[in-house]
């Protein structure tokens, strides 16, 4: 599904779930693409890039607003396919480039996504071979002399948001959403809602609260984010601040009270591992199950055998009977 954000800017949806952005530099024919969605979406980013352009476009640069795998996921192939650079900041290439592990998942956090989470892949493909450094020098990102960046961690270390001045156009990564993340149905069906993103993610709620209220300061007047539809018109700044006047922090979870910390080579720092409660009920739920099956094994196996009729007297020995005679009397 393509929607435009606002002029020369498309999403993107994949799956209904993860979004990428077209976003044209000015110069007629020029686009750079925002994020690359999760693996295996490269063929999907291809055919809609040659439909919004023309058969056999190509981007300037892949540029990523952060390395988590639903938007890094398909960056490889597309970098390959196109002959482009990927670029991101600085502080996102240990992990894109396998040297480091973002900090764990939090599923203590709470919530359907965080259920979720303890199934996610931790490894990410290594982009070694392509992937760039944001200059941190320039305001602009490259080929986007109309747009600037803005470093929101929280997320992630080196997450990134882009802003458009001259419209108040924000795409913002997954510093927040425009879906409620925790419904499931809200998220299939695209239900505008900004919100908080990415829960069992987050490794430091701070930056992620600070990271909300420095986008809101922009009163943007049309957003896209990594995950949940287009919000254009005054909904766009109202939602924003609504919700960073309103950040709520979770009632429990790994990194409430303590953060992760990182720093250019990974993680430097984790607060203790709190206890999952989860893998042990499953593990209870499965040892009960073992035990009902033994027993009904035992019990079964120990069940009487079903008596057997007395077999019917032979033909052969009521046949030569006389008339009247009864067998045996």
């Amino acid at each position: 599904m393509m929607d435009q954000v606002a002029a020369g800017v498309y999403q993107l949806r994949i799956k209904r779930f993860v979004n990428v952005y077209f976003v044209e530099t000015g110069t007629p024919g020029e686009w750079v693409l925002f994020d690359t969605g999760l693996p295996g979406s490269d063929k999907e980013i291809i055919a809609a890039a040659d439909k919004l352009f023309f058969p056999g476009t190509r981007p300037e640069a892949i540029i990523l607003t952060h390395g988590h795998l639903d938007h890094m996921g398909s960056a490889k192939e597309l970098a390959a396919h196109w002959n482009v650079p990927v670029i991101a900041h600085p502080l996102e290439l240990p992990y894109v480039t396998a040297k480091a592990l973002y900090p764990p998942s939090d599923p203590t956090v709470g919530g359907s996504l965080a259920f979720m989470s303890r199934f996610f892949p931790k490894q990410l493909p290594d982009l070694t071979d392509v992937v760039e450094a944001l200059p941190l020098g320039e305001e602009h990102p490259p080929y986007l002399a109309q747009w600037r960046w803005l470093h929101v961690p929280g997320h992630a270390p080196g997450q990134l948001a882009f802003f458009r001045e001259a419209d108040r156009t924000l795409l913002g990564g997954d510093a927040f959403a425009t879906t409620n993340h925790e419904s499931i149905p809200a998220v299939l069906l695209g239900i505008p809602e900004i919100s908080v993103a990415g829960s069992p993610f987050n490794y430091d709620w701070a930056q992620c609260r600070q990271s909300v209220q420095t986008l809101a300061d922009l009163n943007p007047a049309a957003i896209g984010c990594g995950h949940g539809p287009v919000i254009k018109g005054p909904a766009a700044a109202a939602g924003l601040r609504k919700l960073a006047d309103n950040y709520q922090l979770p009632a429990q979870g790994r990194y409430l009270a303590e953060p992760a910390r990182t720093d250019a080579s990974g993680v430097e720092h984790l607060p203790p591992k709190p206890v999952d409660k989860l893998p042990k009920q499953a593990a209870a739920i499965g040892a009960g199950l073992l035990l009902a099956g033994a027993t009904w094994l035992l019990v079964g196996g120990r069940r009487k055998k079903p008596k057997h009729p007395k077999p019917a007297k032979s033909y052969a020995s009521t046949r030569h009977a006389k008339p009247g005679h009864r067998p045996g009397a």
